[in-house]
């Protein structure tokens, strides 16, 4: 399994990525280990705020890469689920392909 996650950063920043280990990264995130990106290296991780996961890494990197070509409300409405892909991305990912995580749950 494939996660596509949407970060929290310190300066109310968005960060969009892909795992196949979505508690390791997030943690890498966090404690800026290493390993974190570029990115939140230099606009600090506070929580993650969504996730999704699919079955393999090509179908996570499509849906990172729309995400990430979102405008920052876009963002923030997934998070607060005032729409969800299919609103945004049914025309040209197959959105029935991602489940929702939850706290680490499938939903």
């Amino acid at each position: 399994m494939y996660y596509i996650y949407l970060i929290r950063c310190k300066d109310n920043s968005i960060y969009t990525g892909i795992t196949n280990n979505l508690e390791r990264r997030l943690q890498e995130h966090l404690s800026k280990d290493e390993k974190c990106a570029k990115y939140t290296k230099s606009h600090p991780a506070l929580k993650l705020e969504t996730a999704w996961q699919t079955e393999n890494k090509q179908l996570a990197a499509k849906l990172e890469y729309a995400i990430k070509m979102l405008k920052k409300q876009q963002k923030e409405d997934l998070i607060t689920e005032k729409i969800e892909l299919k609103d945004v991305f049914n025309e040209r990912l197959e959105c029935d392909k991602y489940k929702k995580v939850t706290f680490g749950h499938v939903s």
